[in-house]
């Protein structure tokens, strides 16, 4: 088997999804019968900061190795919108971002970052400022990047899904909307799959 660990907040764990499926549940539905040799295993925090996303996620992801025989392990780091909302500089975003990055690459995990969607529309703009933090710091580390934010943002059944949901959380479009960006970057490749046939 070879793991795949999906890291990050609420958004990760499909919370407000009538489905309760999240857009990890639908990717890894979508995946697995292409590559039934994949283990998803979901680490979600919810509300947690990239700092505290740093702090926990390679002692939770090797506690699901630990038993296992020695196998690929890769890991996408899904940035949530919570460094804003709790007020966490740039700076220390990127360093939190690099410090978590180069642990999975010392411990050989394969890397891919999706960054934050929108959120409430007062909060966007500092969103973007985030997003472009996100994609600057995977950039520098030669890392595979997923913009959740500038599709999104205009989109119309996401601002919809904003205005109808709680608490800034999608619905089932939305997350449908972030799993298609999800399945439509470099998703597969990063896998080594071949994509379904279109």
């Amino acid at each position: 088997m070879r793991n795949v660990f999906l890291v990050g907040d609420e958004l990760v764990a499909g919370h407000g999804d009538p489905k309760a499926l999240g857009w990890a549940g639908r990717v890894a539905a979508r995946t697995l019968p292409l590559a039934p040799d994949l283990a998803f295993h979901t680490l979600a925090v919810p509300h947690e900061t990239t700092g505290e996303l740093t702090s926990r996620w390679d002692e939770e992801a090797l506690r699901r190795t630990a038993r296992s025989e020695p196998t690929a392990n890769h890991v996408l780091f899904a940035i949530g919108r919570h460094d804003v909302h709790r007020g966490v500089s740039p700076t220390m975003t990127r360093l939190n971002i690099a410090n978590f990055l180069d642990r999975a690459h010392a411990l050989g995990f394969e890397t891919l970052i999706a960054g934050p969607p929108p959120g409430a529309e007062a909060d966007n703009p500092r969103i973007a400022e985030l997003a472009a933090v996100c994609e600057d710091a995977a950039s520098r580390r030669g890392v595979g990047y997923i913009d959740m934010y500038g599709p999104l943002a205009r989109h119309e059944q996401w601002g919809a899904d904003m205005a109808t949901g709680h608490d800034s959380l999608p619905l089932q479009a939305g997350y449908g909307l972030m799993a298609w960006l999800v399945l439509h970057s470099r998703w597969h490749s990063w896998l080594g799959i071949e994509p379904p046939a279109a």
